[in-house]
């Protein structure tokens, strides 16, 4: 039987008295409190697939490498690291100085050293077939088959790969590629998703599952601030679960909790201008931070001719996808409908935020409901005539965005016809590529364009292939993005692969999302990253 979630009672008062300190003993702790709508499956990262789990797994271990506010790839665990020359082989060099949090595990419950041992054990369990982790599509296919992690001493970790993969130290920034010690996963097996312990900033003090989970300040963390003060200087982190958008935003109101990230679509005209400014009455008494977000929504097309649902679609022509494109206004869409959160998609499908994207040539399109008219008519259908009904399945959140679409498309004569699907049902049927027209989003696993490339790779299936988008240029292109000697000629690539996606159409992008982080004004130093991962080591609070 699952148990009950309404007495609450106790689980609040354990909370608070393990939050609560005299003040003779420590003063005032600062405690940083937050909600987590949808939940938090686990704490192990080896099941890190939302980003739910990937807060509470980033403040709770650390990684080789890690992505900073820049979407620089820095050091965290490893001091520096090497490639050699065929590609082929990574080495990575470790601190010195990093414990894993105390534990029962541990002999005299006090945590030990973490080596490069630990490392190999990590990113074995992540691929090991009995871990059944969502992750071990990271090193699957990638790394040799026989011993592909290697610890010849105490601070030194290689990593042998099969064919050359240049986005690797990229890749090992996910929380997937968390270090764990083997005592305590041996210790809890399955049950080591709640009972973590890691070398984060912060350790895990308690978790009533759906109510509220407490982390507590790591005093033994490695990490010190530029004036040589330990990390972090948070006391605590207290995590609630209410699961609705309205609750969340009246107890930040109330100033209950001190962060939330995004808003309710209600609750945006309250909010925000059409701008995506905070209205004045909010201006004065909250923070909000606007920062893009490495996500890109879109429309997508099964463009496989042989496939029975696209035969006598429309959509299977090129002039056709490009028509849609141009008869879309991208601009009105960000601001009426996300009242200005976002940025027009006009410059193909890598999001602009993604490192080394800038200088691409392709201008991608614009709203020009002319160009889209000549294209109709370039395909043999002018003014529309002829061309039959177009059906687009959406996802019921998405419903307006996409009438809207759907309208703006029937003025130039293409009639579209939106379907409304369940958000599950409708992946299904992406997969086995049985939507002709689909509204979908992508999100970037880590900040290199081949995680939103990888997309239209002939060889992957659906994901991340989902329009089965076949081209022999692009292919040679992307095997040859891995390969590349620098990251100059990789994001040279890069360019032209997301230029000739573009000219092929066999997608709309809409916008690419942007991040709203809001804070109390007592809250300093939260920082985040275009993955839309948030540090809260260096966050402090004032009274």
């Amino acid at each position: 039987m699952k148990r009950a979630k309404a007495p609450l009672l106790f689980p609040l008062l354990m909370a608070l008295s393990l939050l609560s300190c005299s003040k003779h003993e420590a003063g005032k702790k600062m405690i940083f409190r937050y909600n987590q709508i949808s939940g938090m499956e686990t704490l192990d990262p080896a099941f890190a697939k939302s980003l739910a789990i990937m807060w509470g797994t980033h403040f709770l271990y650390n990684t080789l490498l890690e992505v900073d506010s820049g979407l620089n790839t820095v050091p965290s665990l490893a001091t520096h690291w090497t490639l050699s020359p065929d590609g082929l082989d990574y080495t990575f060099h470790l601190r010195r100085d990093v414990y894993f949090h105390d534990n029962d595990a541990f002999p005299g419950g006090r945590g030990r050293r973490m080596t490069a041992a630990d490392v190999v054990y990590s990113f074995n369990r992540l691929v090991d077939p009995a871990t059944a982790s969502a992750g071990a599509w990271i090193f699957n296919g990638r790394v040799r088959a026989q011993n592909p992690f290697e610890a010849p001493d105490d601070t030194t970790v290689l990593i042998h790969l099969r064919e050359p993969f240049r986005p690797l130290p990229q890749i090992l920034t996910m929380q997937y590629c968390s270090v764990v010690p083997h005592e305590v996963v041996a210790k809890w097996g399955k049950d080591f998703r709640n009972h973590p312990c890691g070398t984060g900033p912060f350790q895990f003090r308690y978790w009533d599952e759906g109510n509220m989970l407490v982390l507590h300040r790591n005093l033994h963390y490695w990490e010190r601030d530029e004036a040589g003060a330990r990390l972090p200087y948070l006391d605590a982190v207290q995590v609630s679960f209410n699961d609705t958008r309205a609750m969340e935003f009246l107890l930040f109101n109330q100033k209950k909790i001190d962060f939330i990230n995004g808003i309710d679509g209600s609750m945006k005209d309250m909010v925000l201008t059409r701008k995506g400014t905070l209205r004045p009455e909010f201006a004065g008494r909250i923070r909000l931070e606007k920062q893009p977000y490495l996500y890109t929504e879109y429309l997508a097309f099964v463009i496989d001719s042989t496939n029975p649902a696209v035969k006598n679609n429309p959509v299977k022509l090129k002039k056709i996808r490009q028509a849609i494109n141009y008869a879309i206004d991208r601009e009105k869409i960000v601001t009426y409908f996300r009242n200005g959160v976002g940025v027009p998609a006009t410059r193909g499908f890598v999001p602009l935020a993604m490192p080394g994207l800038g200088y691409a040539a392709f201008e991608g399109y614009r709203y020009d409901p002319a160009k889209a008219l000549a294209l109709l008519s370039e395909a043999g259908f002018p003014n529309g005539e002829g061309l039959p009904v177009i059906t687009l399945t959406v996802p019921d959140v998405y419903v307006d965005i996409c009438n809207f679409v759907a309208s703006q498309l029937g003025e130039v004569g293409i009639r579209t016809q939106v379907q409304v699907m369940l958000m599950g049902l409708l992946r299904q049927m992406m997969t086995r590529s049985q939507l002709p027209f689909f509204k979908a989003g992508w999100v970037a696993d880590y900040p290199d364009a081949e995680t939103f490339l990888a997309c239209f790779y002939s060889e992957f299936p659906a994901p991340p292939n989902y329009t089965r988008f076949r081209n022999p240029t692009f292919d040679r292109w992307y095997r040859q993005s891995l390969q590349a000697a620098s990251d100059t000629q990789r994001y040279a690539l890069y360019a032209r692969m997301d230029s000739l996606v573009g000219s092929e159409a066999p997608v709309v992008p809409l916008y690419y999302d942007e991040m709203l982080h809001f804070t109390q004004k007592n809250i300093t130093g939260l920082q985040s990253n275009a993955l839309n991962i948030i540090d809260l080591r260096r966050v402090k609070k004032t009274d």
